[in-house]
């Protein structure tokens, strides 16, 4: 059963959400400061779940960071500012961003929607729309909707690719002890020419 809070961003809200991602991950980076998310769109005031995610535009564009959670109790815009200042910090991929890289990065949102937990998450899982978010034994990983879409991955795949994020057995998906949460939103990004926001 679905329990986050129902909440659809129009388009000027998620470019909304993704420059306040960018404004945190830079006032984190060059300060040290949590960036407040000011006078919030009334969207930004939904208590549900987002996640960011960084990616490098140099080289073969290697993933930076990723924090966030599908459920959240926070109001939006502060859970966008934390998955945000999380992603850039050493916790999300062993290495803090720093000052020289800020003009090579690309950020997305993910604004949850919606989850539901599975008990057949190769029958209920559709890509590009679902992502998805593993827990087993004390351990949990997630794993964004774009992804399969942009790596070419089936179903087993994605679900393959979230145990191993995750630290479990590669095949750990297909145990009854493994909870499988399969979540949707909208996700937004910086446009990889430097231009507005997309919406995926």
């Amino acid at each position: 059963m679905s329990e986050a809070q129902t909440v659809h961003l129009t388009y000027e809200d998620g470019a909304r959400a993704v420059e306040l991602a960018r404004e945190s991950v830079e006032s984190y980076v060059l300060h040290g400061q949590r960036e407040q998310p000011g006078s919030m769109r009334d969207a930004f005031y939904a208590r549900t779940g987002a996640f960011v995610r960084i990616k490098s535009t140099r080289g073969r564009g290697r993933l930076r960071g990723c924090a966030g959670a599908y459920r959240g109790k926070d109001q939006l815009g502060h859970a966008i500012v934390d998955a945000a200042i999380k992603a850039s910090s050493g916790d999300s991929c062993q290495t803090e961003i720093e000052a020289p890289e800020l003009p090579n990065l690309n950020i997305s949102v993910c604004i949850v929607n919606s989850y539901t937990l599975t008990n057949d998450p190769v029958a209920d899982l559709e890509l590009g729309k679902h992502g998805i978010a593993i827990d087993a034994g004390g351990t949990h990983g997630w794993m964004y909707p774009t992804l399969p879409l942009e790596l070419g991955w089936s179903k087993e795949e994605f679900l393959t690719n979230a145990c191993r994020k995750s630290g479990l057995s590669p095949l750990a998906w297909q145990d009854e002890d493994t909870m499988i949460t399969l979540f949707e939103g909208q996700v937004f990004r910086e446009r990889e020419d430097g231009g507005s926001v997309e919406a995926l």
